[in-house]
């Protein structure tokens, strides 16, 4: 199928609630970002009540379905704040707005912080994770699942090495469950897939921003759910992680940005990357463009 082209390797400065709708329909491969959490980084972006929050983002998701390709993936990356000594319920409501408006939820990968920030409160411990939710438009959509295959592991040494009667035929499991495995399957394999908890630690280097996940986050999804060329949207873009993730890997990417401050970061972060891509100086207003050199 022949989608629309659009222009590429470019940074809107605006608010991604009027910057969306001047994109064309069905024009990215893939959606990752982690937008302001409820009542977080009000100094820099207002924040957002977690009452108000589902009402404040569904406009948001359905431009972001009208922009991505039927075969794409949406990632959102995000976590529920403690409200008065309670979690709060928007991030659950917010999945399910999001499927009556029409995505699919196909699942929900577990990113790890194995750094998280120590602290002591009277009746939890602390974030040692977050949400990486999958949205999908249908159910056939495209991942590239050996291009994030990990290796198997020493325990393969051991236990390949001594296999029983069962190990050559599907052992079905003694507690009903219906999972079942055939051990020689994995005989002469060096690689295996990867589960859905990823152990990456939080970004340390980059102080110039309220919130930075560490570019090994988007560049596994960016892996895992396109191609060389394809094009990586992130409409609350920060300081340039998931741009600089698809220059990385040779994709095409569209950021959008409020503050000029963080554009700016971004600028700079990815000119460190590629300086090719940067013959023509950044201009503010609408519009902030990095080029389209790149792609």
């Amino acid at each position: 199928m022949k989608y629309p082209t659009v222009e590429t390797n470019v940074i809107y400065q605006g608010d991604c609630r009027q910057i969306l709708p001047t994109l064309p329909e069905q024009c990215v491969d893939l959606i990752v970002t982690s937008p302001p959490y409820a009542d977080r980084r009000k100094n820099s972006y207002g924040g957002v009540a977690p009452e108000c929050y589902v009402e404040w983002f569904l406009p948001i998701s359905a431009e972001l379905y009208r922009v991505l390709k039927p075969e794409g993936s949406f990632i959102l990356n995000i976590k529920e704040r403690v409200v008065k000594g309670e979690r709060g319920t928007y991030v659950m409501e917010l999945v399910l707005a999001m499927r009556q408006q029409g995505w699919l939820w196909t699942e929900d990968y577990c990113w790890h912080k194995k750094n998280s920030y120590p602290g002591k409160w009277p009746n939890r411990f602390r974030d040692g994770w977050e949400h990486c939710f999958h949205f999908t438009k249908q159910k056939k959509f495209n991942m590239y699942q050996e291009a994030v295959m990990v290796p198997i592991g020493d325990w393969a040494e051991k236990r390949l090495t001594h296999l029983t009667k069962n190990d050559h035929v599907r052992d079905e499991s003694r507690v009903g469950s219906g999972f079942g495995k055939r051990v020689v399957n994995w005989i002469g394999r060096d690689l295996v897939y990867p589960n859905n908890v990823l152990h990456l630690a939080t970004e340390v280097s980059n102080k110039a921003h309220s919130a930075v996940f560490p570019i090994e986050l988007p560049m596994w999804f960016i892996k895992l759910f396109t191609k060389s060329g394809d094009v990586v949207l992130d409409p609350f873009l920060g300081s340039g992680t998931a741009a600089r993730a698809s220059v990385r890997l040779n994709r095409k990417y569209i950021g959008i940005e409020m503050l000029p401050e963080y554009i700016d970061v971004a600028r700079k972060n990815l000119e460190a990357e590629q300086p090719h891509l940067f013959e023509k100086p950044i201009s503010y207003g609408k519009k902030a463009r990095q080029g389209n050199k790149f792609g």
